[in-house]
């Protein structure tokens, strides 16, 4: 692997509006003010290509959940309803025109705040500014149907028989680290749509992106209560959301580990729940797949976000006629890969996000040596104070290793090969596991391709390319992958209620 060692902040350029932000306060926002959390706490926030401390941000608990929930019911019951949805969708549309005058600093905050390329997070923010308009477009069409009423009215009088579509109320929405913008604005946009309310609570991690949203939302005129983000922990701030009996509505991107504890604390009012977990995405390449395009495929789709990507394609199954020949050319393309600071336009692979993660990395890495796996490249950490892990790739797999089974959710590649021809037993491989979030087959025989995909269980599976999501196309998962769908209109009809009205004339 290509390395580059200028990790720390100080051997890297970064705009004076970046600057000038990283400096600012960071408090949480509610009911339209930006303030300190109730007992005063604040945490730090790095650069986890340098380790190196960026901002302070204030912290919140269950004590400031409660005020942004009574703020964000107050602005659901108030103005705010009042609202067409003409009016809300010239809203989003100024946000979208704000982020998109605001690309550069929300790009560099990404970068500096999560690790991501350049690259990636410029292209995250373009999404964002997409999703807004997406949505905004969207609000427009909310609309009910009629339909026939029912036999017990029309037998003795004239009825008209119609649906309305309505906000679920207060959303609120706990947001992961490994794409901190684009995850936040995916629940954001198309609750604001709906019509809800939102209390948001960012990853610890990564709060920088969605407080700096939180300033746009407010600039671009969204009344005070309707957009309210708490910083804060998931045992502390995330519980107090889950559990909390004003709240109408959950959603949450995370592991399915975290996902479980949601649901039962969302048992008290039963209140609706999405879920967006864990994957273990299986890539399935067949003899006749074109291997230079699947050669960058598959390394990407492992290696994108360093892993660190729900949707990471882990479980590479590769026939047995092309087998050698594949794995050595994505070994090649793996170790051209550019390790360094995102913010340097040649990187392709950031840091990890944390210490922490990067030991849980580097301990299934071990594992999987330990389980008798060929480590064909990579596996170790770079020198130096940030968090870089190589692209690490292993042969020689089985269906029963723990790298094979459990997410990583880092940069580790793990390769099964196949003989048959039978696509019952490719899928059988495939489907092999807890999870059902994504997928890919490569081959250039589309019958193939399409009876392959039609066998594979998981939300989202592509030919000929992995991961391909868009802001109309709807994802989620099946299985332990979760529940619901971001993105698309059913991204929308996850913040609507249908309410039936029939009226005897």
């Amino acid at each position: 692997m290509q390395n580059m060692n200028n990790s720390s902040i100080k051997n890297i350029t970064i705009s004076t509006a970046t600057k000038q932000f990283l400096t600012q306060p960071h408090k949480l926002l509610i009911n339209g003010v930006w303030v300190d959390g109730v007992e005063g706490k604040t945490i730090e926030t790095r650069d986890p290509a340098s380790n190196e401390v960026i901002a302070r941000v204030a912290i919140g608990g269950s004590k400031d959940i409660d005020n942004a929930v009574i703020a964000a019911r107050k602005a659901f019951e108030g103005p705010w309803s009042k609202l067409t949805n003409f009016e809300r969708a010239k809203l989003l549309s100024r946000i979208a025109r704000l982020i998109e005058s605001n690309t550069d600093l929300l790009t560099e905050i990404e970068v500096l705040d999560n690790g991501m390329p350049t690259n990636i997070a410029r292209l995250t923010i373009q999404n964002i500014a997409e999703m807004f308009d997406y949505y905004g477009a969207a609000a427009q069409r909310i609309e009910g149907t009629t339909t026939t009423p029912p036999r017990h009215i029309t037998d003795h009088a004239e009825a008209l028989t119609y649906t309305l579509r309505e906000p679920i109320g207060v959303a609120g929405l706990i947001v992961p680290w490994n794409v901190p913008a684009s995850t936040a604005v995916l629940k954001l946009a198309p609750a604001l749509a709906a019509g809800c309310t939102v209390v948001m609570k960012p990853s610890e991690e990564t709060p920088l992106s969605a407080l700096l949203l939180g300033q746009l939302c407010l600039e671009a005129g969204i009344p005070a209560g309707v957009v309210n983000i708490v910083n804060g922990y998931g045992s502390e701030a995330g519980s107090a959301i889950s559990e909390h009996a004003d709240v109408d509505k959950v959603s949450f991107t995370g592991s399915t580990q975290t996902g479980r504890k949601i649901i039962c604390a969302a048992t008290g009012n039963l209140k609706k729940v999405a879920l967006e977990l864990g994957g273990k995405s299986p890539v399935v390449v067949m003899p006749d797949a074109d291997l230079d395009l699947a050669t960058v495929g598959i390394a990407m789709a492992t290696f994108f976000l360093q892993g660190q990507n729900c949707m990471a394609g882990t479980r590479i199954f590769i026939h047995d006629a092309i087998h050698d020949e594949l794995v050595q050319r994505v070994k090649l393309f793996t170790e051209q890969l550019v390790i360094g600071h995102g913010i340097n336009p040649a990187t392709m692979i950031g840091p990890l996000i944390s210490e922490k993660h990067c030991e849980k990395v580097l301990k299934y890495i071990e594992i999987g040596v330990n389980e008798g796996a060929t480590m064909l490249t990579g596996g170790k950490k770079l020198e130096g104070d940030g968090y870089f892990v190589q692209p690490t790739i292993f042969t020689d797999c089985t269906a029963q290793m723990r790298i094979v089974k459990e997410e990583i959710f880092g940069p580790v590649m793990t390769v099964q090969r196949f003989s048959s021809l039978d696509l019952d037993e490719i899928a059988r491989m495939a489907n092999d596991t807890i999870y059902g979030l994504s997928g890919s087959v490569w081959t250039q025989n589309l019958s193939i391709a399409h009876s392959l995909v039609a066998r594979i269980r998981a939300g989202h599976v592509s030919i000929n390319c992995h991961g391909a999501v868009g802001t109309n196309i709807p994802f989620g998962g099946y299985a332990q992958s979760g529940w619901g769908r971001e993105f698309g209109q059913e991204g929308l009809d996850a913040y609507l209620e249908t309410k039936a009205v029939t009226a005897q004339l």
